[in-house]
C-alpha cells in the first residue's frame, strides 16, 4: 500500500537576463497518493481538517471537496482515459491553516505503474490558477507546453516551459525532481530566461517527520510568499528587470501541453 510521504529539500531559481539573479532555499512538500488514501484512509495525514501541517482538497482544482474526482474529469476531457493506477500529487501543505502553493504536479500512472500524463497546477499572487496537462510524458525526457498565465511582472506571457521530472532511487533513499526552464523566445539562440527546480527527499509521513518540518521551518508557506516578494523587490531596484503588466488569465483552466522530446 501506498502511503503519504513529505520530501525534503531545495527550491533553485535563476534567472539569466537581462542581469543574473539566483537564490536557493530549503523546503519541504508533500507527495501524496490519492487513490491509496481514498481507498485507505488518510492515515497520519490531517485531511480537510484544522492541524499545524494539513491538506485541503478545496486548495486545488476547482475548490471542491473531491480535488480526485476533479483531477480524473480534467483528464476523461482531454481525451486520457487509461490513467487508472495511482495518482501522486506534489504540493505544499496548509501550515497552521495558511498556504500558498506556487505550483503542485499531479503524477498520473496507468494500472501497470507507468506515467501517463502530469499536470502542473500554477497559482499566482494575485489569486489565479491555471493547469498545464502534459500527455504522455517520461521520467527524464523534456516536455513543453507554451506559457499562458501570468506569474511574476518581471516575466512576459510568451514562450514555452520545458518540464522534467525525475522519481528515483539513491543508496536507498527515493528522490524526487522536477526541473522547469521558461524559454520566452524559443524561436531565438538566447536560451532560457529562468532556470527552475525543486527536490527532495521523500520520507513517510508521521509523527517525527511533520515535528521535523515545523520545527525546521514554522511559517514556511508564509516564507514562500514572503521570497517571492523579497525576490520581486530586488529585481525591480537592484537588477532593472523589465516590468509586465497582467493580463486576463485564460478563458480555459487547462493548457496542453507538447510531446516529450
Amino acid at each position: 500500500m501506498n502511503q503519504a510521504l513529505i520530501g525534503f529539500g531545495q527550491v533553485r531559481h535563476t534567472r539569466l537576463r537581462p542581469r543574473r539573479n539566483a537564490f536557493a532555499y530549503p523546503t519541504y512538500f508533500l507527495m501524496l497518493p490519492l487513490r491509496s488514501l481514498q481507498a485507505n484512509g488518510s492515515g497520519a495525514l490531517a485531511r480537510n481538517r484544522r492541524a499545524a501541517l494539513a491538506f485541503h482538497d478545496g486548495d486545488h482544482g476547482d475548490g471542491g471537496t473531491d480535488c480526485l474526482a476533479w483531477f480524473d474529469a480534467t483528464l476523461r476531457a482531454h481525451g486520457i482515459d487509461d490513467a487508472d493506477g495511482e495518482v501522486w500529487l506534489h504540493t505544499y501543505p496548509r501550515v497552521f491553516g495558511h498556504t500558498f502553493k506556487p505550483v503542485s504536479f499531479w503524477y498520473a500512472h496507468r494500472a501497470d505503474g507507468s506515467l501517463r500524463a502530469v499536470l502542473a497546477e500554477v497559482n499566482n499572487t494575485f489569486g489565479e490558477r491555471h493547469c498545464y496537462l502534459l500527455d504522455a510524458p517520461r521520467y527524464g525526457v523534456p516536455v513543453t507546453a507554451d506559457k499562458v498565465f501570468h506569474v511574476s511582472p518581471f516575466c512576459s506571457v510568451q514562450g514555452e516551459y520545458r518540464f522534467v521530472f525525475m522519481r528515483c532511487n539513491r543508496e536507498g533513499r527515493e528522490h524526487t525532481v522536477v526541473r522547469i526552464d521558461h524559454n520566452d523566445q524559443p524561436q531565438t539562440s538566447l536560451g532560457p530566461l529562468i532556470q527552475t527546480s525543486v527536490s527532495g527527499e521523500l520520507l513517510p509521513l508521521d509523527a517525527h517527520t511533520t515535528r521535523r518540518a515545523l520545527w525546521r521551518h514554522p511559517a514556511m508557506t508564509l516564507g514562500v510568499v514572503a521570497r517571492i516578494h523579497w525576490q520581486a523587490l530586488r529585481l525591480w531596484a537592484l537588477k532593472r528587470a523589465p516590468f509586465f503588466r497582467k493580463p486576463e488569465p485564460p478563458q480555459a483552466l487547462v493548457t496542453p501541453g507538447h510531446g516529450a522530446g
